[in-house]
């Protein structure tokens, strides 16, 4: 079996990621599976990483595993981009796990495991990325999903709070999303926003947020868009707009099933390119983490990235 470099965050879900790892080494061990830990210390440490271990290796095949949340993915996944020989897994240790839902890997670290041991025998999966252009003409990522307005907003707020580690003591960091949800609604002020879908172009007033997805999850397992797969070569668009703040928190509600996209408030799109332009400078995220403001555009790379889990599956 070759050897597997992971990649942990021990601060991922208030540090219990650490005990997730402690049971997972104990595994490797009792299987002598060859492996090497190496551990996250900073923002943007795992993207770093995985230049060290891509030029320890110099173009030979490498799996690297994640250990951690959504933010440590999308750090992996920045840096794993400009190596074509690297094959990423995941092991879910936040407390979001957006990528493990809607890549089809077990929510339990353990049988996570036990799973990626069973997928290196298969090959791996090439999905779609989203790739964002900013002002700075800097190219950003994204796995799962990027948005400008309220749920950057609320990424934002969730990142810096002392709330969410509170929540995850008690295993509940995904509510961490709904807190500041409801904390915001009422004092978020909605902007008009400009999108153009593969050269057609779209106004809406008005505007609480514009999410640009790859896969259905986001926010801790609100499935925001239902039809989004990272094999179709295509982004899915969601844009809430000219909707009260009663009215949010109720459609809010059905985001959880999907439900959302039957309000008239609620337009959904595909494309492949997508730029978004407001008046005013507005907030955006890539995986939950702060990318700046608008404008953006952001393209499909399709079929761009190779990943190890159920995905092939799911094609």
């Amino acid at each position: 079996m070759k050897k597997l470099y992971f990649i942990i965050n021990p601060q991922a879900k208030n540090g219990r990621c650490q005990k997730v790892w402690r049971k997972l080494e104990k595994i490797l061990d009792e299987q002598n599976i060859s492996y090497e830990a190496f551990f996250t210390a900073y923002h943007g440490h795992g993207k770093e990483i995985v230049q060290l271990i891509s030029e320890k290796e110099t173009g030979k095949k490498v799996v690297i595993v994640v250990v951690g949340g959504d933010g440590t993915m999308h750090e992996v996944v920045n840096g794993a981009v400009v190596n074509k020989h690297i094959q990423l897994a995941y092991i879910p240790g936040g407390s979001g796990n957006d990528f493990s839902r809607g890549f089809g890997i077990p929510r339990n670290p353990v049988a996570a495991l036990y799973h990626l041991l069973r997928q290196l025998k298969e090959e791996a999966s090439l999905i779609d990325l989203g790739r964002i252009t900013n002002k700075d003409e800097e190219y950003i990522y994204f796995v799962n999903n990027m948005g400008v307005g309220l749920d950057a907003h609320i990424a934002r707020k969730v990142n810096l709070s002392k709330i969410k580690k509170l929540l995850n003591r008690v295993s509940l960091g995904k509510l961490v999303y709904v807190y500041f949800l409801l904390k915001s609604v009422f004092t978020y002020q909605r902007s008009s926003i400009e999108i153009i879908i593969d050269g057609k172009k779209i106004a809406f007033d008005s505007t609480w947020f514009v999410t640009v997805s790859n896969q259905p999850f986001f926010g801790g397992g609100m499935k925001i868009s239902p039809n989004a797969s990272p094999f179709d070569g295509q982004l899915n668009i969601t844009v809430v707009h000219n909707l009260s703040r009663l009215k949010l928190l109720f459609v809010f509600i059905t985001v959880f099933w999907g439900g959302h996209v039957a309000f008239k408030e609620v337009e959904t799109f595909t494309g492949s390119e997508i730029r978004i332009s407001s008046p005013d400078s507005i907030q955006a995220h890539a995986d939950g983490e702060d990318i700046g403001c608008t404008p953006l555009t952001t393209i499909t790379c399709r079929r761009f990235l190779p990943i190890l889990s159920k995905a092939s599956g799911m094609e």
